[in-house]
């Protein structure tokens, strides 16, 4: 992960340059948090997509993050999805950055996550078994003429020899993509380490992990989160622990550990993007202000990165702001 922090800042600050040739700014935001119309790039695909999904696909201005993690076969890359689902939620509630929806406080950490799920294919799936399995499954969907490419929290790559997970927003700060990339690539190696030991995978059905997620989507790291092994509901603590326990060993390997451990106490002494963009409107009462912070923060070295003091949430419920 050495120099990947000082990539995404080149990355946006690329898009920065031309962003503002047009006379914009660019905010690592996952959803708009000002009322906006959006509009599809013109080709063939994206005209098809509109002409299908009608208002679902008219309303999908949402940036996510997804990190892809290099695997040796199909059959490999089958077995890692099999053993990741249950500990996917809690890299949405790390992630989380997009709590205002077109001008409104949506009460969720990730909205962007509620926005996704509209579309027919998109989260968790059931146990697959096999890379036959998984291309037969795939196959199938094609074949009811809805989806052709699935949209699986997490999913083998159509193009790269790699596996792509798929559930986080885009992060505000640019290190906490490192830390999730840091996690995801524990999340696989641990899980190929597991299949190749025999070890079989957790068979929780799939609607269970769906109630994982809402939760994630929900609360982020401020409130309950059902726990990878027991699914049953915890501290958000504890299950990012618990995440942390499963892939330290990979964590170790990697030399990623410190860089995550120290990850992890800042987003929990400072807060997720979610929780930034919360603070800010508290601080600012505008949206407007909410996404001028959040350029600041995208651009930022994160040397020189102070995190503006926290304020009280407790007052600040779902409701329509301006």
């Amino acid at each position: 992960l050495s120099g990947l922090a000082a990539e995404i800042l080149s990355g946006r600050a690329f898009a920065d340059s031309l962003a503002r040739n047009a006379g914009a700014r660019i905010a690592a935001l996952a959803t708009s948090p000002l009322f906006v119309t959006p509009h599809a790039t013109s080709n063939t695909r994206y005209d098809a997509l509109l002409e299908k999904f009608a208002l679902t696909a008219r309303e999908q201005l949402t940036c996510g993050c997804h990190i892809h993690v290099s695997v040796d076969s199909d059959e490999e890359g089958v077995a890692v999805l099999d053993r990741i689902r249950s500990w996917l939620p809690p890299l949405m509630a790390l992630s989380s950055n997009s709590p205002f929806w077109n001008g409104t406080d949506s009460g969720y950490a990730s909205f962007r996550t509620q926005a996704w799920n509209r579309w027919s294919s998109a989260g968790p799936t059931e146990i697959f078994g096999s890379a036959q399995a998984y291309h037969q499954r795939v196959a199938d969907l094609a074949a009811t003429g809805v989806v052709n490419n699935p949209d699986f929290d997490a999913r083998l790559s159509a193009r790269h020899p790699t596996v792509e997970i798929r559930v986080s927003d885009v992060c505000l700060d640019p290190r906490d993509t490192v830390l999730i990339a840091a996690l995801v690539r524990g999340l696989v190696e641990t899980a190929a380490r597991e299949w190749k030991s025999g070890k079989e995978p957790d068979m929780v059905p799939a609607i269970i992990l769906r109630q994982g997620a809402w939760l994630a989507s929900r609360w982020g790291i401020d409130g309950e989160l059902l726990h990878p092994l027991t699914h049953k509901p915890d501290t958000a603590r504890n299950v990012i622990a618990a995440l942390h326990d499963h892939v330290r060993d990979a964590l170790d390997e990697t030399g990623d550990t410190v860089y995550v451990e120290e990850s992890l106490d800042r987003i929990f002494s400072n807060g997720t993007g979610a929780s930034l963009q919360r603070q800010a409107y508290a601080r600012h009462g505008r949206l407007a202000d909410v996404v001028s912070d959040a350029v600041v923060i995208t651009h930022q070295e994160p040397d020189v990165y102070q995190p503006l003091p926290p304020v009280a949430l407790s007052l600040l419920v779902p409701k329509t702001v301006v």
